[in-house]
């Protein structure tokens, strides 16, 4: 079965044939950076991570380029604000965002280009736009696209040039000739950063950069174009018309969107306070159970960010680990049957969720095993792990992970010590002691599992 991906463009499933042998390139539109990312740029880093590592996994070559924009409208704003210079903020913004890509596990891409690196090219797809009549410099010096000029426009987002005239108006300070047409080049405001061209000071549009920053990185035609939900329209479909008028070739093959992130059932939004940074959510969650919320959803799919989903994500997490726990480490042994169809779900357009279920299937057989045949239930659990790697996950020694959290409520010694008390109580026969301190670390959080072994310990979120 060859890997097959749902296109944006075609709105339909399609087999994975690369335009450079077994090499598969791909762009995702980054962040903005003049905050912190939240919940939503964790689903995006997340999804393209986990299609990143399918595919190499699967055998491809990958070039994974995912862009930085570090400067635009809401980043001069917030500079202002803060009274400091715009690069100071991009800088503190990007160091923060690859520490919380870190938290979350999820490898840095292969190219990660800014915006500002950029400009001269541009300036040159801008003016090639202009000498074949695709953009117009207006006289107020700002650069427009002509968007009425390009005949597919619309063929991403399925929307209708003459639908979206409806309603659409030119605002007092913009001096283009169509309502729908876009701004390529923005004439420098005072104390706006800005930079020297042929149109005068100013800046880039944010839809030129993405056109700009792909092409140079992978070529003016590339595999497979990803990003939010909230871009198809009008962000990705601006840099087809974009690119495609000024190179004169197909943009990108397949485009992949990730889905809505909702809180609660509601749309995020600051104004209804459910507006989440993925700091505000570790603070609360390990990593790995924000991650496990993310990768167990279909890419495609609205995700619901709630407190019982990510209890339920912790469940199911624990789980996977209180299998691990105790199994010896080997090298990954038997379980093709698991593996086949672990590799079906995710060749069907990266069906993490149906991948998930092959794993938890897998678990259910190693605990099966531990007692009887306690050498194929390691090999079999060192081949879940395998799996599990792709979705970047169960890659935790168990005790890591079953025991995160205490350390905000007890220290890790103070928990051994009360364990090793109860212990001398059940020795000595003291039953009410030894209740009296099971009673205590439960609540401290702490869960006790004896075994032939001693008594272990895991820490339950409260």
């Amino acid at each position: 079965m060859s890997l097959t991906i749902y296109n944006t463009l075609t709105k339909q499933k399609e087999p994975l044939q690369p335009l450079e042998d077994n090499h598969v390139r791909m762009y995702v539109c980054g962040m903005t950076v003049y905050d912190y990312c939240h919940i939503g740029h964790a689903r995006v880093m997340v999804a393209f991570d986990v299609v990143t590592r399918w595919l190499r996994h699967r055998g491809y070559e990958v070039t994974y380029v995912r862009n930085i924009t570090d400067i635009d409208d809401k980043i001069i704003e917030r500079a202002n604000q803060n009274n400091e210079p715009f690069e100071q903020l991009v800088e503190r913004m990007i160091v923060a965002m690859h520490e919380d890509e870190a938290q979350l596990n999820v490898l840095r891409p292969d190219q990660e280009p800014r915006a500002t690196g950029h400009i001269a090219g541009m300036q040159q797809m801008i003016q090639t736009l202009i000498d074949k009549d695709y953009a117009y410099a207006a006289n107020n010096g700002d650069v427009y696209y002509r968007v009425a000029r390009f005949a597919d426009y619309g063929k991403l987002s399925g929307r209708n040039i003459s639908d979206l005239k409806v309603g659409a108006r030119i605002e007092v300070d913009e001096a283009k000739d169509d309502p729908l047409d876009f701004v390529l080049w923005k004439a420098a405001k005072p104390g706006e950063p800005s930079w020297d061209s042929p149109w005068g000071p100013g800046r880039p549009g944010w839809h030129i950069e993405c056109s700009v920053m792909s092409t140079c990185s992978l070529g003016d035609s590339f595999d497979i174009h990803g990003g939010g939900p909230d871009l198809v329209f009008p962000h990705h479909e601006n840099e087809i018309a974009q690119s495609e008028a000024a190179t004169g070739q197909q943009y990108a093959m397949t485009w992949m969107h990730a889905g809505v992130v909702s809180v609660d059932g509601e749309k995020m939004s600051k104004s209804l306070g459910n507006f989440f940074t993925i700091r505000d959510v570790l603070e609360k969650y390990h990593p790995e159970v924000v991650r496990y919320l993310l990768v167990s959803s279909h890419y495609r799919s609205p995700i619901n960010y709630s407190e019982d989903n990510l209890r339920e994500a912790r469940s199911a997490l624990e789980r996977f680990y209180l299998t691990l726990k105790g199994i010896e480490t080997v090298p990954a042994q038997g379980g093709e049957n698991y593996v086949e169809r672990f590799t079906k779900a995710m060749d069907d357009d990266f069906n993490a969720p149906e991948a998930c279920a092959v794993l938890f299937e897998m678990a259910r057989e190693v605990n099966r095993l531990k007692k009887d045949a306690p050498a194929t239930a390691a090999g079999l659990a060192a081949r879940m792990k395998e799996l599990a790697a792709v979705l970047g996950i169960l890659q935790l020694a168990p005790d890591a992970f079953l025991q995160a959290g205490a350390d905000k409520r007890v220290d890790a010694a103070q928990v051994e010590a009360l364990i090793a008390a109860r212990i001398a109580a059940r020795e000595n026969k003291d039953w009410a002691e030894s209740d009296r301190i099971r009673d205590e670390l439960t609540a401290l959080g702490i869960v006790l599992e004896d075994g032939k072994d001693g008594t272990g310990w895991r820490f339950a979120e409260q």
